[in-house]
């Protein structure tokens, strides 16, 4: 049964495109029941209204606060029939009462390799420290910002004196394929919360694995067509 998804985005909606495309591929067994926007005229909302997914402009500045703007969101999730949540570029922390609605099942996409460079600035703050590889990494998402246990990470170098968008094209082109491939292993109940309850395994599937691309670590490793 496919994986009733929500997505809530803020800006130009790449990783939405990529969740797109990966259902038009036949790789992902996902069921876009709603796109949430919180920010008119972004361009999400054109990629939605594209891929014929109903999109729901909800600007957060008419609502008295954060609170009463999540429950909100949380009650459009619902009303679309999903239980998964998936965070694209979505740029507003999400309170409590949200998550508790969809406990564990709210997950997000971060442009450095977590725990390292948290915050909105992930791609150039681990520039900025000259770090040489840096990634990004799909995650649950908890109380605290890009806080929770991973789900796979993308590990690329960061090649000395290239500008931030080169760095940050060459880490965009790694989400768009780890995302949709964690989502997949969401729709087919395969991640699983370690006795500590912080780490995350993986369950063996019967997907051959991808071939590596040269010059990137990704784990858990890909699968065919991701």
């Amino acid at each position: 049964m496919p994986l009733k998804l929500a997505v809530l985005a803020s800006g130009s909606g790449t990783n939405f495109q990529a969740m797109v495309d990966a259902v038009r591929r036949g790789v992902l067994d996902v069921d876009i029941r709603i796109v949430i926007c919180n920010r008119p005229g972004a361009r999400v909302i054109e990629r939605a209204k594209a891929a014929g997914i109903v999109c729901a402009v909800m600007d957060h500045t008419q609502w008295p606060d954060r609170a009463s703007y999540d429950r909100a969101v949380a009650d459009a999730v619902r009303k679309a029939g999903a239980d998964t949540v998936a965070l694209a570029g979505y740029m507003r922390m999400l309170t409590p009462d949200f998550l508790n609605a969809f406990p564990h099942r709210v997950i997000n996409i971060h442009p450095a390799l977590l725990p390292s460079f948290p915050g909105i600035h992930g791609a150039a703050d681990a520039q900025a420290w000259g770090v040489k590889i840096t990634g990004c990494t799909v995650h649950l998402v908890d109380e605290i910002m890009d806080h929770g246990a991973v789900i796979v990470q993308a590990a690329v170098p960061a090649v000395a004196g290239e500008s931030l968008d080169d760095l940050q094209n060459r880490i965009h082109a790694q989400e768009h394929r780890i995302y949709p491939q964690a989502l997949q292993w969401l729709a087919e109940n395969r991640i699983r919360m370690d006795a500590d309850g912080r780490s995350l395994h993986l369950l063996p599937g019967t997907r051959s694995l991808a071939d590596p691309e040269p010059g990137v670590l990704v784990n858990p490793p890909l699968e065919e067509g991701f």
